[in-house]
């Protein structure tokens, strides 16, 4: 009985250390620093255009001023606004961070 608990007990507990994979922490003086971060934003905008979408909200756009920042997270709202196949978080989040690496010149971090 005790190898039994012992067992249920340590599957409860890798599954809870395995079951959330966060990103890297990354550090400044990597050449890639800045973009990572900011796709990490785009990503968290494009997961809020999805529940706003989803609630009936009207579509949140950034003032344009030329640079790269407003240009880009405009385009993932809209395109998460304009195709239902992007129907889940775990969705929103990877066509937010994979349209942002990919406008931005850069390949997707290793996490």
């Amino acid at each position: 009985m005790k190898r039994c608990t012992l067992a249920v007990v340590a599957l409860m507990l890798s599954s809870q250390a395995l079951a959330h994979a966060h990103a890297v922490k990354v550090d400044d003086s990597m050449p890639d620093a800045q973009r990572i971060r900011f796709c990490e934003r785009v990503r968290d905008f494009a997961l809020q255009a999805l529940y706003d979408r989803d609630k009936g909200r009207p579509m949140k756009l950034f003032q344009e001023d030329g640079s790269d920042g407003p240009r880009i997270t405009n385009h993932i709202v809209r395109r998460i606004y304009e195709e239902p196949q992007i129907s889940s978080p775990k969705k929103a989040e990877a066509f937010g961070r994979a349209t942002c690496n990919e406008m931005m010149g850069g390949r997707a971090p290793s996490e």
